[in-house]
């Protein structure tokens, strides 16, 4: 699909559809869930644990169906290993993609330099793949400081999505 950049028309086989989620971070994890769930009344889904990610997560929701967006609440479980998920406090953002294979061929063949771990199964259970946040020789573009989840979105929000864009 054509797409304008500026005054450039760029040919880009996949489409970002909105924000999936949004990861925040801190030492002690219960004091977000309080501001989060108890005061600002997101809903509390689940906990999710990585010794691998270093991380203990709260996740939580707001808004509704398959726009919802996930809010993860994160704590390192060692503080004293990486990654600290708890810094910078605003961990990463999380994108829906209709093609998240495209996408990463793609952006890796425009110089976008991805974290290590490739696309896997991530603690929702979706396909998602990371932007490192600096880019390196190599790849010349990364998130400009700031972590970027791509994450696979599922037929029902591609479908909304769709749905929504018509209208």
């Amino acid at each position: 699909m054509q797409k304008r950049l500026g005054d450039k028309l760029i040919n880009r086989p996949f489409s970002i559809l909105g924000v999936q989620q949004i990861a925040v971070g801190s030492d002690d994890k219960s004091a977000l869930r309080h501001l989060w769930v108890d005061l600002l009344g997101l809903t509390f889904l689940g906990t999710y644990k990585s010794e691998s990610e270093n991380v203990d997560e709260d996740i939580c929701s707001i808004g509704h169906n398959n726009m919802a967006i996930e809010v993860d609440l994160m704590q390192p479980l060692d503080k004293s290993r990486s990654p600290r998920v708890d810094y910078p406090a605003l961990n990463h953002i999380g994108l829906w993609v209709d093609d998240l294979e495209v996408a990463v061929s793609w952006l890796s063949s425009k110089g976008v330099n991805f974290a290590s771990g490739g696309i896997r199964e991530g603690a929702s259970g979706h396909k998602i793949c990371f932007v490192h946040p600096k880019a390196s020789a190599t790849h010349p573009f990364g998130g400009e400081g700031v972590l970027i989840e791509l994450v696979q979105a599922p037929k029902a929000v591609i479908e909304s999505f769709n749905n929504s864009s018509k209208k």
